[in-house]
């Protein structure tokens, strides 16, 4: 009896080691590093989406970057200074974002050029580069580093369709408005019709007037068609 209470308490022991070791085992890794470069910055989008939350790692920037911007906001051509010198300001305002880390930083770099110097960092710890420069995406492409294009998520979110397109929709109820008709969208989107209100379950052709999009959602106000020929712009 004895003998077998040790071996229970043995077990017991080994058990909660076991668990205690995994509970507090370290972690390893982190957030992704985001290497942000020149045409980031002076696109200035970059700013919104930091202030959304939707970021998913930790913004780099070079102080090579910084230098660069620098340059050209001293430089003899009005435009480019006036957009050198808003990347600043960008550059400025992502370190104030909440919730999101931002880091400047200023290292010996082992190349001249900076889109090199991002492409070797991005490659080393694994991270992705942000940028719009069409030739630096290309040339990370072929190094299999990761890039991050504004002009890409731009084109993911935009609207589907657009004013003046047409589309055959069901009309499910009456709107909230007089004579309103209201309908949905594949993807849950209220499409809001005008004098519709007497065709709630009929499925009719409508033309998109405009779009009111705020962070609760989006939502579309059409007409009744004048004719029943569906043409997108």
């Amino acid at each position: 009896m004895e003998l077998f209470i040790l071996i229970l308490t043995l077990a017991i022991f080994a058990e909660t080691s076991f668990l205690t070791a995994t509970k507090y085992r370290p972690i390893k890794g982190g957030k992704r590093k985001i290497y942000v470069d020149t045409s980031a910055l002076i696109d200035g989008r970059i700013l919104n989406i930091a202030r959304t939350g939707f970021m998913d790692g930790d913004l780099i920037i070079l102080k090579s970057v910084l230098l660069e911007l620098q340059l050209l906001a001293d430089g003899k051509d009005s435009e480019k200074r006036n957009r050198a010198r808003a990347g600043l300001e960008v550059a400025a305002e992502l370190e104030r974002v909440i919730g999101i880390n931002t880091e400047i930083l200023d290292i010996e770099a082992k190349y001249k050029k900076v889109d090199e110097e991002l492409l070797r960092l991005a490659k080393e710890n694994k991270g992705a580069i942000l940028t719009l420069d069409y030739n630096l995406i290309k040339v990370a492409e072929a190094e299999k580093i990761t890039t991050l294009n504004i002009n890409d998520l731009a084109l993911a979110v935009r609207s589907e369709f657009l004013p003046g397109e047409k589309m055959k929709l069901k009309i499910l109820e009456k709107g909230s408005g007089r004579g309103q008709g209201v309908g949905h969208l594949n993807d849950g989107t209220m499409v809001v019709v005008d004098n519709a209100a007497n065709k709630v379950g009929r499925e009719i052709t409508v033309e998109f007037v405009k779009f009111h999009e705020t962070s609760a959602g989006k939502m579309i106000f059409a007409r009744i068609a004048k004719n029943n020929t569906i043409y997108y712009i």
